[in-house]
Order: C-alpha cells, then sequence, then structure tokens
C-alpha cells in the first residue's frame, strides 16, 4: 500500500511532535510512508532517524516568496500533478485545510483521512493528532517523539569529541526561529556559573548564526576561561544528532532543540518565554520553565530565575543518579 502523510506546518519541532503518529500509520498497515512537509521544516536534517519514512516530496509554498512551485491556485495545480505520479492509496492529513482535501481527491486517492474541516482555530496539536489516528486505525497513541541513532555514529561523535563519561555533559539549546524566543544570555550564564561551582560539567551549546543568537553565543563565550564549552553552530542539525545523544541533560528555550533533545532521551529543561507551555511539555521528557514577567517593561525572555533552572537540573540528575561532584 502506498500511503502519504501530509504535515504542513513548518519548522523542524512541528515535525518531530508528529513522529509518533506517522510512525503508528507505518505500522498499522505494515508499509513505509511517504511524507509531505514544507522545505522549512528541515526533515531531511533527521530523516535518517524515522526508517518508517521511505520518501519526502517537499512543499514548496511560502505566501512570502512568489514563483514558487506549489504557490496560490497554479501552484495547487502542479502538486496535484505531482502527487498523481506516486499513485498513493490513501493519504492522512495532519489539518484542518479543505485545500488538501480537494488536492487529494483530484490526485485520484481514494481514501482521505483528515481532522474536521474548517477547525483549525484553538487546535491543540497533541489532541488533534491522537483523535485521527484513534478514529483511523483504532489506536491510542502517547505524545512521545524518538529519534533513533546509530550506535556507531553515537561512538564516533564520543570520540572525534573527546566527550567524557565521567563528567556531566549538558546541552544549552540557546537559539530560535525568532527574537522573542531567544532567552537572555544573562539567565543561561547564572545557570551554569552555578553548575561549574557544584558539578564537573562540559557544555555543548547549540545555536543559529542570527544576530541575536551571534550576540548570545558571544556573551556566553565571554567565559571561556571559566566554562568547558564545545560550540556547535557551524555544524549542521544532523551532524550534531549524535554529539547530543552522548549528553545527559539539555536545558534549551522553544527551540529546534529542545524537541530534538527530548527524542533523542535527554531530560529536557524548556525555557518558556511567550510560547504555549504546549510545545514545551508534550514529551514526559520535557521540564518546562515559565517566564514570571512582573510588569509590562519586562521582557519574558529576561524573566526567567535562574535558581528555579539550577532546582529542576539537581532534581533531574538526582534522579538519573549523577554523583559528579567537584572535588
Amino acid at each position: 500500500m502506498k500511503i502519504l502523510v501530509i504535515q504542513s506546518k513548518m519548522g523542524i519541532g512541528d515535525t518531530i511532535i508528529y513522529l509518533p503518529y506517522i510512525e503508528a500509520i507505518s505500522k498499522n498497515y505494515n508499509s513505509k510512508v511517504t511524507l509531505l512537509v514544507k522545505k522549512n521544516s528541515k526533515f531531511s536534517e533527521i530523516s535518517e532517524s524515522c526508517n518508517y519514512i521511505e520518501d519526502v516530496i517537499y512543499l514548496e509554498r511560502d505566501s512570502k516568496e512568489k514563483n514558487l512551485r506549489h504557490n496560490g491556485f497554479l501552484g495547487s495545480i502542479n502538486l496535484i500533478k505531482d502527487l498523481k505520479q506516486h499513485k498513493f492509496d490513501c493519504v492522512f492529513i495532519f489539518n484542518s485545510s479543505i485545500r488538501y482535501k480537494i488536492i487529494s481527491k483530484f490526485s485520484g486517492i481514494k481514501r482521505i483521512f483528515q481532522y474536521p474541516l474548517f477547525k483549525k482555530r484553538n487546535q491543540n496539536i497533541i489532541d488533534a493528532a491522537q483523535n485521527l489516528i484513534f478514529k483511523t486505525i483504532k489506536k491510542k497513541i502517547k505524545s512521545d517523539p524518538v529519534l533513533n541513532i546509530d550506535k556507531e555514529k553515537k561512538e564516533m561523535a564520543k570520540k572525534n569529541y573527546n566527550i567524557k563519561s565521567s563528567i556531566l555533559n549538558i546541552l544549552i539549546g540557546a537559539g530560535g526561529s525568532g527574537v522573542n524566543k531567544i532567552i537572555s544570555s544573562k539567565i543561561y550564564i547564572n545557570f551554569m556559573l552555578k553548575c561549574i561551582n557544584k558539578y564537573n560539567c562540559r557544555f555543548f551549546i547549540a545555536i543559529g548564526n542570527s544576530e541575536e543568537e551571534n550576540k548570545v553565543l558571544k556573551e556566553i563565550a565571554n567565559y571561556k576561561d571559566k566554562f568547558n564549552l564545545t560550540k556547535l553552530n557551524d555544524l549542521r542539525i544532523k551532524e550534531t544528532l549524535p554529539i547530543i545523544k552522548n549528553c545527559s541533560v539539555a536545558i534549551c528555550n522553544d527551540t529546534s532543540f529542545s524537541h530534538i533533545s527530548a527524542a533523542l532521551g535527554l531530560e529536557t529543561i524548556v525555557l518558556i518565554a511567550d510560547t504555549s507551555i504546549l510545545y514545551g511539555s508534550y514529551s514526559p521528557r520535557m521540564h518546562p520553565i515559565m517566564s514570571e514577567k512582573i510588569n509590562s517593561n519586562q521582557l519574558a525572555r529576561e524573566a526567567i530565575d535562574p535558581n528555579k533552572i539550577f532546582s529542576k537540573f539537581e532534581e533531574i540528575i538526582t534522579k538519573l543518579s549523577f554523583s559528579k561532584l567537584r572535588p
């Protein structure tokens, strides 16, 4: 059976959220699936960790860019042509858009499973996906995405980056797709200083290369004489995965790396500024800490208490049975 899954949200985090449901579809039909996603989902960076997806069709559609293949009415015609070539038997559409239902019908797909139409407003991203899967294949699927990393790649990263199991290896995911998501460097620095005063730590900082992100990275790097710090900003996301897998705990804002680290099995503290807590709590390995903005003049990204981060961090490593106190 040839199965298409349509996930039209942008961003790698949204794609990771849907992985348990895509995997459930694949297992139910005993068939790998084809995934239709936007190019900016960056799915290619994690595709090797999803062996139940055999092919990817990239949706070239963006209201901010002209002349993309799938934009507008003519873009819908092009997408129909593209999908027809694959002769899909069924499609699972993870949204409420009638556009994709019409496209699927004209693509010759007989069996179409989708969210209720015109119900996008106030739609819970987890509940909607779980309801679709239960309605169609009668399975209750937990919100627990997993990315699998080859053991050899993990060991190679451990060797190449001289990662020692005798110390606490901590991921700091400090980037973000928007300036309001990026947490003030002062909060990370305060937390990291608390860590090194009590534990033997090494920090791996995952961040992008935007102007605001470079500012955060520079401010943290100013403490390089104190921190055992390894920067990952020049690596592709896929190259960071085996490195992150060697870490024990992650502290991230709402960024790609909070989703990635939790899916790789790390207990992940997620710092929430002005985004929904749902994006920092849907995985059982996520531990959200909310901004405590006290007045309208204070930025949410500067109002997270480092003491709360450190307290949650110690709670986590105690459960993980770490005893790597500094001598």
